[in-house]
């Protein structure tokens, strides 16, 4: 027996996973599961039920607390690093829709934990490496394709928050953390840029919302095309606006919140809300 050190044996787990993408039968991945033929039907819920989902997305956080904090912990790392490219890159002005945009990747940094949460209701043993069953799914590609949906939405959220700042700072932002803070937040321009700036933003964070606040559990949970599941999501929006303009309102304060200090707290924040969304899921489509 050899001993690997862990990036090693995590490396095999990963190869191990990619050389099976896609290979589960669907009969075999979604064994003993009934669902209504058709388009999903969504249901009306309301801020007990986002409570409930929460609580239960804890609930399987807690199940798995070292393993998943474990593998959430990569996601900081990589906002940091990104940060830290950007510095040094002179993109100073890129920093902040860098930490925000990061939000419209959730969904998709999540569904491996859906996957986990998915397992854990069927009464299956679960661990970390079970977040890379993902790659086993029979709609893995559907699931690629609406991660490269949100992949090109967060890249074009970087060019919009590029020229945003080039119209109201100039092409010569200050290379500096601190004389960029102060062109911000002691100047006209700065002002005129963090509300054009956050006004886009949130456009772009409700687009997200509407097509993926589902998406991904219904692409896990049952044999869908990428157009089902995003009108599905888009459908559970319209029918509960208020009810999910709230549950973006929480992702938002819980990854303001995670981010304090330097995004390490989004290792606890990112896991609930992963697993939460599944039980979001469960709560506003029927089988």
């Amino acid at each position: 027996m050899t001993i690997q050190s862990p990036i090693a044996w995590l490396w095999d787990r990963v190869a191990l996973a990619g050389g099976s993408i896609g290979s589960a039968p669907a009969d075999e991945y979604w064994a003993g599961i009934e669902t209504h033929p058709g388009r999903p039907a969504v249901r009306r819920i309301h801020l007990d039920d986002l409570l409930i989902a929460l609580a239960k997305g804890f609930e399987d956080y807690a199940a798995n607390r070292t393993d998943v904090i474990f593998l959430c912990v990569l996601y900081p790392v990589v906002g940091l690093a990104l940060g830290w490219v950007a510095s040094g890159e002179h993109l100073v002005p890129l920093l902040f829709p860098l930490a925000s945009g990061f939000a419209l990747l959730g969904p998709l940094a999540g569904v491996g934990l859906n996957e986990m949460s998915r397992r854990r209701e069927l009464g299956q043993a679960v661990s970390w490496t079970d977040a890379f069953g993902v790659l086993r799914a029979p709609s893995i590609g559907a699931i690629a394709l609406l991660g490269a949906l949100l992949v090109g939405i967060f890249v074009f959220w970087l060019v919009v928050a590029g020229l945003i700042a080039l119209v109201t700072i100039g092409a010569h932002p200050p290379e500096t953390l601190g004389g960029f803070f102060h062109v911000v937040f002691y100047t006209g321009a700065g002002w005129a840029m963090i509300v054009l700036g956050c006004g886009v933003g949130f456009g772009f964070a409700v687009a997200v919302l509407s097509i993926s606040v589902v998406s991904f559990p219904l692409l896990l949970d049952r044999d869908a095309t990428m157009n089902e599941a995003v009108l599905t999501s888009i459908r559970v929006v319209r029918k509960n606006p208020l009810t999910m303009a709230i549950w973006g309102a929480l992702i938002a304060a819980g990854l303001v919140i995670g981010s304090i200090p330097f995004l390490l707290g989004l290792a606890v924040v990112l896991p609930v809300f992963g697993h939460a969304t599944w039980h979001l899921y469960r709560r506003t489509v029927r089988r």
